[in-house]
């Protein structure tokens, strides 16, 4: 059972008499509905559909989607509060800063930039920008940072949301964080995610169950270790992502079967043996979203919502239906599967978060508004650029391209390869028009080279794209015309496919980089850190983390010398090649 007076908790008599009055006040109903964080998706909810959602769910929390602008998503979550029976725990999404936030909200870094980082500033920075917008925003969880260790190269659903390869970096750079988030607002927790750990292994537990294939040996010297690191360190929470991790379950469970082997949330041996008994963890765990393939199509929901308590799961992250998914927990709970001590084991970890928050106190629970104005301020737009100059990594230069003189080698041919437009309402990617203007702000005439998928989507058109490339005018002529080329990457995916690679428009496609040997070429990647494994061929390759302005000009302005590289590369990058490294 929980101790509420030892760590994360730390509660006073009087915090903990608060606990207890709040779950003796409540009904079987309300004291299920406190294990639900609902996904709010729709901006601009209205006081009537604020209480309404409150009587049916009697939600323990809310996660909301970065819909409307910060006023209208202010509004929204301090109605909420308003009107909730028990302060909410508010989570937000905060990865790279306060852009999980709203549209206003401030890109700061990635995981992956701040581990390109000589120190831990930018993930410091990060966890502080986060903490502030989300913060002025009425929220009061961070389901952050992300602590997942970055151990295969294909692996692009952690690629950049990890510190990277090394443990003691993603611990450095995760307590950075905390730190950060901490001396933004004390009253706000933190979350580490998504135990056992991701990184491992390439599929995306939206649409598989992960599997972490480590030996109990090695996964305690790289994940154990950081989230024992953590939790000593007084952690509140952990969100246990839908990952196996066979080794561990089979030492905990001998003679286990293969066929009942199940991810995490659903593991008991993992959550209440391990990290509840052997790691010591007394804070709160929370589920990842339940409705992923890699928790879904395991059990029938039926089973799974009140399987992940009974595994030693505290809330669940998302509803289906949520006054089905109340009754699966009812009916586990009447015939005795969900007992009372752990109902009640869960309710004094939820109800002590938010006494441990000062949530009970209405100057904490809904901020003043005038601290909106904080969101993409000045000052925080400054951390972004100082990440941008800090970070972004010259990954190779092996025939000596760089730097590039817009005096001497003016003329540029830019091959932009964006994600795959997949709509109708596809109108352009207006990242690639921020390349030419940079580009063209530093001095270099850019020719663009179309990308006839792009523009087929957009205008209904379908140029016979592989004569272009075939049919080019002659090498020397292009050679003649251009000094240079540059190919920029900015590809990424979420929950479509386990891999994500670089897309040309067709076959033979003119992007294709015959050009590599007829001019100097350059790449620069403006997401993924791995997309050597598609470009193994390019001399010189960069790294430059994030689609934005900032870091577009930074880059710019290190290929063209004004600036120097000072990121520092993962082994990762070279895609367990030989010739990546050429």
């Amino acid at each position: 059972m929980v101790d509420l007076k030892a760590k994360p908790f730390y509660l006073s008599g009087e915090q903990i008499q608060w606990v207890e009055d709040a779950i003796a006040g409540m009904t079987l109903d309300e004291k299920l509905g406190q294990l639900f964080v609902i996904l709010q998706a729709q901006p601009g909810f209205g006081e009537k559909q604020v209480v309404d959602l409150l009587d049916k769910s009697r939600m323990g929390g809310l996660r909301w989607q970065n819909g409307g602008n910060k006023q209208q998503i202010y509004d929204q979550l301090t109605t909420f509060q308003k009107y909730s029976k028990l302060p909410l725990l508010i989570a937000a999404n905060c990865d790279d800063g306060g852009s999980g936030t709203a549209p206003e909200g401030t890109f700061v870094a990635t995981a992956a930039e701040c581990g390109a980082g000589e120190e831990t500033g930018n993930a410091y920075h990060v966890g502080l920008v986060a903490g502030r917008e989300a913060s002025a925003l009425g929220a009061n969880w961070m389901f952050n940072p992300v602590v997942d260790v970055y151990k295969n190269w294909r692996n692009t659903i952690v690629n950049t949301r990890s510190f990277g390869s090394d443990p003691d970096k993603v611990i450095a750079n995760a307590r950075a964080y905390i730190r950060g988030v901490k001396d933004a607002n004390p009253n706000m927790a933190c979350t580490a995610k998504h135990f056992p750990g991701d990184g491992v292994e390439e599929l995306d537990q939206h649409l598989a169950m992960g599997v972490n294939s480590l030996s109990v040996k090695d996964w305690e010297a790289t994940f154990g270790r950081v989230y024992r690191t953590l939790i000593a360190d007084g952690l509140e929470a952990v969100m246990v992502g839908h990952i196996a991790l066979p080794e561990m379950s089979r030492k905990l469970c001998p003679g286990i079967a293969d066929k009942d082997i199940k991810p995490a949330t659903l593991a008991p041996e993992l959550l209440t043996s391990l990290l509840r008994g052997d790691m010591g963890f007394n804070g709160v765990i929370i589920t990842d979203a339940t409705h992923m393939v890699g928790f879904s199509a395991v059990e029938k929901r039926r089973d799974s919502v009140p399987g992940a308590i009974m595994a030693g799961c505290d809330m669940i992250l998302f509803a289906n239906d949520v006054e089905e998914d109340v009754s699966f927990l009812r009916a586990a709970y009447e015939s005795g599967r969900l007992t009372e001590e752990r109902l009640s084991d869960a309710l004094h970890r939820i109800l002590g978060l938010k006494a441990h928050l000062h949530l009970y106190e209405e100057r904490v629970r809904i901020p003043d508004a005038a601290g909106l104005d904080c969101l993409g301020c000045e000052e925080h737009q400054a951390y972004s650029a100082a990440a941008a100059d800090s970070c972004i990594t010259l990954v190779k230069d092996t025939r000596g391209n760089l730097p590039i003189d817009p005096e001497k080698k003016k003329r540029v041919f830019l091959v932009y390869v964006g994600s795959t437009p997949t709509t109708k309402g596809y109108k352009g990617d207006p990242t690639k028009q921020v390349v030419v203007e940079e580009l063209e702000r530093a001095g270099f005439e850019v020719d663009l080279c179309p990308n006839y998928h792009a523009l087929e989507i957009e205008n209904g058109v379908s140029p016979m794209n592989f004569v272009k490339m075939l049919g080019h005018s002659s090498r020397e002529a292009f050679a003649a015309q251009h000094d240079w080329a540059l190919i920029v990457v900015n590809v990424k995916g979420y929950a479509q496919e386990n891999n994500v690679r670089i897309r040309w428009s067709c076959n033979h496609s003119m992007e294709l980089p015959w050009y590599n040997e007829e001019v100097p070429t350059v790449a620069m990647s403006l997401n993924y850190t791995n997309h050597l494994i598609d470009l193994p061929q390019i001399h010189t390759f960069v790294n430059a983390y994030a689609p934005n302005r900032a870091h577009i000009r930074a880059a710019i302005q290190k290929l063209t010398g004004q600036s120097e590289f000072k990121g520092k590369v993962d082994e990762n990058v070279f895609c367990g090649r030989w010739d990546t490294r050429l």
